[in-house]
């Protein structure tokens, strides 16, 4: 799939460099004087008490006509007195008003909760960055807190003559070497893998929610492998193996190693990753599906070949048509989803609005992203919100106006290397339909007159 024949499934619009619909703004602002900011506060305290839709449009109307402006000068209890004391509790957490913002788990998708999933709030994020504590998980055999004093990692050979010098690692140790610090994404080869038959999940969370995108900091991976004397012209992989019950075992090219891309992390988000991110050490290896980040990092083998182990062997492979297994896929290719409007969100009422979203890719920068209102047949160029940095998720956004019909929404990038990402047909006649892995098919939401967005999906 090429980026012509990817592009030949719409007509490509231009949009001119920060483009502002000022129409869309101005009518923000007139509804807004008006009393839209209380209609907002309204139909927030409707929707927690659950709220039907022609309910929050009833509060609109009331809200519009009360004038809720003037209550601006009667000041509330926080303007008047004094606040909570510092905080005592020695690390900060979020609003209460703000408890809705939830890693998620997906009931049944796993036998047990010790190999499942938690899914990353998406349309509830802003920006690249994902908090620590909204990160997705993933997990083999359960997650482990681990005393770092005790943990070790070791260097070695597939045989003797790989390394001149074995060693093995405190976590001491290598926090006192030379560090990095980079922004990149995270994607579970899994990922959207629910919706290769058919919409199967209804939210943007659990279409996507197997993403997030942390700063990661630690040593680059050929810093230690120098240290132990690898011979890189016979060593083209290496293995890594993790502590958690489950021995994940990952071949990662030696390219990757070479590069200085793939490094040992201890750091996550500015402090200590955390232990339901591998803590005390993870491997990293940008752009590549997320069970080669190797968490609870205890050895790093170097060989002359893959090792096929058993999570490479029969885990996360690609059924193809043949039905061949195709391994070693690691890559994560360009892909993008709208979060905002997303399935399970309501629009309340007609107007202005940012469609937002998020973009990336594991071959480097996404250069472009495009989006359409109406299901595919047009696309106009979205603003990438800067830095637009490699290996990592870039924020997009367009300005656009509902008329209160429905509509379709997606969105559709393109790499630096000129891939563009597919929609469902061009995917399935190159996939197939059997597959679990590297979904990165266009996702479409539709919007319905009632403002209630909907997960659908167009062939």
């Amino acid at each position: 799939m090429n980026s012509q024949d990817n592009a030949a499934s719409g007509r490509l619009i231009k949009a001119p460099e920060n483009f502002i619909d000022s129409a869309g703004v101005h009518q923000v602002f007139s509804e807004a004087k008006s009393g839209r900011r209380d209609f907002v506060r309204n139909a927030f305290a409707a929707a927690v008490a659950g709220a039907s839709a022609p309910a929050l449009m009833a509060q609109a109307s009331s809200a519009s006509a009360e004038g809720g402006d003037a209550n601006i000068l009667n000041l509330p209890e926080h303007s008047k007195g004094l606040g909570q004391s510092v905080a005592s509790d020695g690390y900060g957490k979020p609003s209460k008003y703000e408890g809705n913002v939830q890693r998620r788990p997906s009931p049944g998708l796993t036998q047990t909760a010790q190999a499942s999933v938690s899914f990353a709030p998406l349309q509830s994020l802003f920006g690249i960055v994902t908090p620590s504590g909204l990160h997705f998980e993933r997990h083999h055999q359960g997650w482990w807190d681990i005393d770092p004093s005790k943990h070790r990692l070791m260097i070695n050979g597939s045989d003797e003559t790989m390394v001149k010098k074995p060693l093995v690692f405190t976590v001491d140790e290598i926090m006192r070497l030379p560090s990095v610090s980079r922004f990149h994404f995270i994607e579970c080869g899994a990922n959207t893998g629910m919706e290769w038959g058919n919409v199967a999940v209804p939210t943007c969370q659990y279409t996507h929610g197997m993403l997030s995108c942390s700063e990661f900091t630690g040593v680059p991976l050929k810093t230690l492998l120098d240290m132990a004397g690898a011979d890189y012209k016979r060593c083209r992989y290496v293995l890594a193996e993790g502590a958690d019950g489950s021995s994940m075992t990952r071949t990662v090219p030696m390219d990757l190693v070479e590069s200085g891309e793939a490094f040992v992390a201890y750091g996550q988000n500015g402090e200590m990753l955390r232990p339901e991110q591998g803590y005390p050490l993870r491997l990293v290896v940008p752009g590549v599906q997320g069970v080669s980040w190797v968490k609870y990092l205890r050895r790093i083998e170097v060989g002359d070949q893959p090792y096929g182990s058993k999570d490479e062997a029969i885990h996360y492979v690609d059924l193809m048509p043949s039905g061949l297994h195709r391994q070693y896929s690691s890559t994560q290719e360009c892909k993008s989803v709208v979060t905002t409007p997303s399935g399970g969100q309501v629009l309340l009422d007609k107007g202005f609005y940012q469609i937002s979203g998020l973009a990336w890719s594991g071959r480097g920068k996404v250069k472009r992203v495009d989006v359409s209102v109406d299901g595919g047949r047009n696309w106009k160029q979205a603003r990438l919100q800067e830095p637009v940095m490699s290996k990592c998720l870039t924020r997009f956004s367009l300005d656009w106006v509902w008329d209160g019909r429905p509509t379709l929404v997606q969105s559709r990038a393109m790499d630096e290397t000129g891939y563009v990402q597919p929609n469902y047909k061009q995917l399935r006649e190159v996939r197939g339909t059997r597959s679990i892995y590297h979904n990165n098919a266009i996702q479409s939401w539709l919007v319905r007159e009632s403002g209630e967005v909907e997960n659908v999906q167009l062939s």
